[in-house]
C-alpha cells in the first residue's frame, strides 16, 4: 500500500490485509517523493489537462506502479497486480508503468481476468456483505474516491449523470464558497527554481507545505472542479476533484513566472503544456519523450526564483503581488508617466515593419 497522503484510508489497513488473506504487507510512506518528484515536476511544467485537471490521480499512478515493482524485485515475485477496471485510465497507466520498469514483469489485471466474476459496484457491495469485509463506502454513497496529497476525485453514482449538481456531502478537502470565512485569507508563497519552498517565510518540505496549502485553500472554498474529460481509452467521463493547495501553488508559480521568464521562453514552454499534460494523463510518465519534455522545462525554471502573495476568499485565488531578485521587470520602461529610456516614436517602425506583410496582402487582394 503506498502512502501518497490520503490519511485515514491507510488507519488500520495492515489488519484488514491479513484478514482478508494477505500473508504480508508493505505500507510505504511515499508522500514527499510523491510531492517532490511528481506533483513539483508538474507544477513546474504548468500542467493541466483539458484546460481544468490538475493531474492529481495521474501523477500518483506511475510512483505507486515503480513502488510495485522494487516491492517484486526484493520479493522475487514474477507478477503485479492493480485493481483498475477496463474502463478507465489507470489500468493503462499502471501497465505503462510496468512495462517501462520490467517489460518481462507479469501483470495481473482482475476486472480484465476471465474468471472474475464481478460486474458492478453492487456485486461487490454484496459479496462485502456476505463475508463481512469493511469497506470505507456503502451502497447511499457509493462514490469511487481517489485521494493524495494533490487532491481527492469523486466519480461514480449521482455523478454519472452530468446535469446533476455534485451533493455537498461528497467533498472532503474544501468548504463550499458559502462557508467559508467572510474575511480573505493572504498567504505568501516562495519559489526557487519553480520549485515551491516556503509559506509566509516558514521553508517546509514539499510535502508539508502541499498539506499545509490544503488545509488553508480548502478552508476558503478553493479547488474544486467539476469536469467531463476525455478518458485515454476513448469515452468521456465526469470527474469532480477538489485540489485546494494545489490549485493555489499553480497561481502562484505562474505569478513569479511572469515577472522572471523572458517572453519566447514562456511562449515555447507554454505549447508544451498539452502534450505534457497529455503525456502524463495517458500513463507515458516513464516514456523517453516525457525525460525530455521535462528536462526542457527544468531550463525553464532557472531564475523562477520569487515571492507570489495570494489573497483567498470564498473560492477565489487571487494573486495581489510578486517579487523576485531575478524580476525582468522595470518601472521605468513599463510606467505610463514621463520617462528616459523609452522612445514612443520607435513603435511607429515598429508596427510598420510587423503590419508589412498585412498591407501587402490587402493591397494585392484588391488589385483591379
Amino acid at each position: 500500500a503506498a502512502d501518497v497522503g490520503q490519511k485515514e484510508e491507510l488507519t488500520g489497513l495492515k489488519k484488514e490485509a491479513i484478514s482478508t488473506g494477505a500473508s504480508k504487507i508493505y505500507i510505504e510512506d511515499l508522500r514527499e517523493e510523491f510531492a517532490r518528484d511528481f506533483v513539483f515536476p508538474a507544477l513546474r511544467a504548468n500542467a493541466i489537462y483539458e484546460g481544468t485537471y490538475l493531474l492529481g490521480t495521474s501523477l500518483a499512478r506511475p510512483l505507486i506502479a515503480k513502488k510495485q515493482i522494487e516491492i517484486a524485485k526484493k520479493e522475487k515475485a514474477d507478477s503485479v497486480c492493480h485493481g483498475a477496471t477496463g474502463k478507465g485510465n489507470d489500468q493503462v497507466r499502471f501497465e505503462l508503468t510496468y512495462i517501462a520498469l520490467n517489460p518481462k514483469i507479469n501483470i495481473i489485471a482482475a476486472w480484465k481476468d476471465d474468471n472474475w466474476t464481478f460486474d458492478s459496484r453492487e456485486s461487490m457491495f454484496d459479496y462485502a456483505e456476505k463475508y463481512n469485509i469493511p469497506l470505507p463506502l456503502t451502497k447511499a454513497k457509493p462514490y469511487s474516491s481517489d485521494r493524495n496529497l494533490l487532491h481527492i476525485s469523486h466519480e461514480g453514482a449521482i455523478l454519472e449523470d452530468t446535469w446533476a449538481e455534485p451533493p455537498e456531502d461528497i467533498f472532503v478537502l474544501t468548504k463550499s464558497p458559502e462557508a467559508a470565512p467572510d474575511k480573505p485569507t493572504y498567504v505568501e508563497i516562495s519559489f526557487v527554481k519553480g520549485n515551491p519552498v516556503a509559506i509566509d517565510g516558514k521553508k517546509m518540505s514539499p510535502a508539508k507545505l502541499m498539506d499545509h496549502m490544503n488545509i488553508v485553500a480548502g478552508n476558503n472554498g478553493i479547488g474544486r472542479v467539476d469536469m467531463v474529460e476525455n478518458r485515454f481509452v476513448g469515452m468521456k467521463s465526469r470527474g469532480v476533484y477538489e485540489t485546494p493547495g494545489g490549485t493555489v501553488l499553480w497561481a502562484a508559480h505562474r505569478a513569479v513566472e511572469s515577472i522572471t521568464m523572458d517572453r519566447e521562453v514562456m511562449l515555447m514552454r507554454d505549447s508544451l503544456i498539452p502534450k505534457y499534460a497529455q503525456l502524463a494523463y495517458n500513463g507515458f510518465w516513464y516514456a523517453p519523450e516525457m525525460k525530455t519534455l521535462q528536462a526542457y522545462i527544468d531550463a525553464t525554471q532557472e531564475n523562477v526564483n520569487g515571492t507570489a502573495r495570494m489573497k483567498l476568499y470564498k473560492g477565489n485565488c487571487t494573486v495581489v503581488g510578486r517579487k523576485s531578485p531575478n524580476s525582468l521587470y522595470s518601472e521605468a520602461f513599463a510606467t505610463f508617466e514621463k520617462d528616459q529610456v523609452y522612445n514612443q516614436k520607435d513603435a511607429t517602425g515598429f508596427i510598420r515593419l510587423n503590419g508589412l506583410r498585412l498591407r501587402i496582402q490587402n493591397i494585392l487582394k484588391n488589385k483591379p
